[in-house]
């Protein structure tokens, strides 16, 4: 009798998702150790890949979503298990069967947005560049000497506008001859993919590497660590290859070119908070504390965990879209540390770390404690 619909092991299953690594786990613990979720609440890496050995990942609850793929247990892993991998492929694995728990299911409603109109939040493509009215930037066109590109966040949210308006105003200021996409540009696609949307991923990211070689785009700035990410290390897997620099390390060439002057003081205490992104999977850390330590006036204090030991926001692998109660989020105890170094500014490179520690700051009362500023607004201010 042949067999029309053979049975697939549940293990070979996940294999095929890309959780492949998990085997070489000896079960050091070492991720357990690191993970910053074991600061808030009980979560165990090293139970989630056991489980996924033996095939028995249990896709109903929220524990194979809770990675939030900091890095911080890969970058010490003695075996190279690539947990990150292994936790994007169980999601996919769970995805696959629609499988989503209850504080995951926010998930479907970004999808529906990507999918609409090239974005998380379902809003109105045309509307994509209305952050920039009124403030002269073009649309972006071949020949021009870069392409900014805003992203998501910073295109919708009203909070991040400011952080578009501040660096289009500090690319103006240098004479920076720049462009932007608007309505044509899509969602980079980094948290879709990190949360098992593999195709939904790939499409948005052909429809980006389209329109920029059909626009002749050759250099691109961004302000989200994601963005970032996404185009520099996971883009080439279409074969092509674009130019991508942070805005942080571009900031840094146009002050010492010359190009960028700072001409005003800025006389309060700050701290500097490393997103995982552009930190530990990019390792840039110099450029944005550089950029600060030029502005006469500021004290920068160090928190206790930065640079490649920074405390991870908590909004990484897509659970900027996930629900996080009170209780678990890290980004309550970054504020706090970032209080204890006498800050009265907490500053940072990435839209999905601003989002969240704007939060914090309300359900912590810290309105008067602290304040969040990206580091474009903080040299708006003192150019």
């Amino acid at each position: 009798m042949e067999t029309v619909a053979p049975f697939k092991e549940v293990i070979d299953e996940i294999k095929e998702s890309g959780a492949e690594a998990f085997k070489f786990c000896y079960q050091c613990g070492k991720c357990d150790s690191l993970c910053p979720w074991n600061r808030v609440r009980t979560f165990s890496m090293r139970k989630q890949i056991r489980e996924a050995t033996f095939g028995l990942t249990e896709i109903e609850t929220e524990e194979i979503w809770r990675c939030t793929t900091c890095g911080r247990c890969q970058q010490q892993c003695p075996r190279d298990v690539k947990q990150i991998q292994n936790m994007i492929g169980l999601r996919r694995f769970a995805t696959g069967y629609g499988v989503f728990p209850e504080a995951v299911k926010p998930i479907r409603a970004a999808s529906s947005g990507l999918t609409s109109d090239g974005n998380p939040f379902g809003e109105d493509r045309g509307k994509r560049a209305d952050w920039a009215e009124g403030l002269g930037v073009k649309t972006f066109t071949e020949g021009m000497e870069i392409l900014y590109f805003p992203g998501c966040y910073l295109s919708y949210d009203s909070r991040l506008k400011k952080v578009a308006v501040a660096t289009a105003k500090i690319l103006k200021k240098a004479g920076v001859d720049f462009g932007i996409l608007g309505s044509i540009e899509n969602c980079c696609g980094e948290s879709i993919r990190k949360t098992g949307n593999e195709e939904l991923f790939k499409r948005m990211a052909k429809e980006n590497i389209k329109t920029w070689i059909e626009n002749g785009v050759k250099k691109i700035v961004v302000n989200s660590p994601h963005c970032y990410h996404t185009f520099k290390n996971e883009y080439p897997e279409f074969n092509v290859n674009f130019e991508v620099i942070h805005i942080s390390q571009y900031i840094s060439v146009l002050i010492n070119e010359g190009r960028l002057q700072v001409s005003k003081e800025y006389g309060k205490k700050v701290t500097y908070h490393d997103p995982c992104y552009l930190g530990r999977h990019n390792d840039i850390y110099d450029q944005p504390r550089e950029i600060l330590n030029k502005i006469p006036g500021l004290e920068m204090n160090e928190m206790v965990e930065n640079r490649e030991n920074s405390l991870c926001c908590g909004m990484g692998g897509g659970r900027i879209w996930i629900e996080t109660i009170k209780s678990d989020r890290f980004a309550n105890l970054r504020l706090e540390q970032a209080t204890e170094v006498g800050a009265e500014v907490l500053v940072t490179s990435c839209p999905y770390c601003i989002t969240n520690f704007e939060d914090s700051r309300l359900v912590m009362n810290y309105d008067d404690v602290i304040q969040v500023k990206d580091i474009t607004e903080i040299l708006q201010e003192v150019i």
